[in-house]
């Protein structure tokens, strides 16, 4: 597929960029460039491949609960703005 200045504007209009005049002609040749790549693809045999989400395998790795001590209550609100009860107090986000 050849690309021409008229489809660089096209695109540079749907995509709202300003290509300088002076840059157009190297936009065009990696646009071609891309779109024939693309063609490329269309080639190639997917008839039995499944389609996947991730290019590599992925699982889940669980580790164990293991219970550890943590920090003190005091000491976590020692530097806070505002504590209530024991707890941080911030601002309201939600109305009710």
């Amino acid at each position: 597929m050849k690309v021409t200045q008229e489809d660089l504007d096209k695109v540079a209009v749907l995509s709202r960029l300003s290509i300088p005049a002076e840059e157009s002609g190297k936009y065009i040749g990696q646009l071609d460039k891309f779109l024939t790549y693309v063609e490329n693809l269309k080639a190639v045999d997917t008839e039995n491949v499944k389609p996947t989400t991730y290019a590599l395998p992925i699982q889940n790795v669980f580790r164990e609960d293991v219970v550890k001590p943590s920090l003190d209550r005091e000491l976590a609100l020692s530097n806070a703005p505002l504590k209530e009860d024991g707890y941080f107090k911030v601002p309201r986000v939600l109305e009710e």
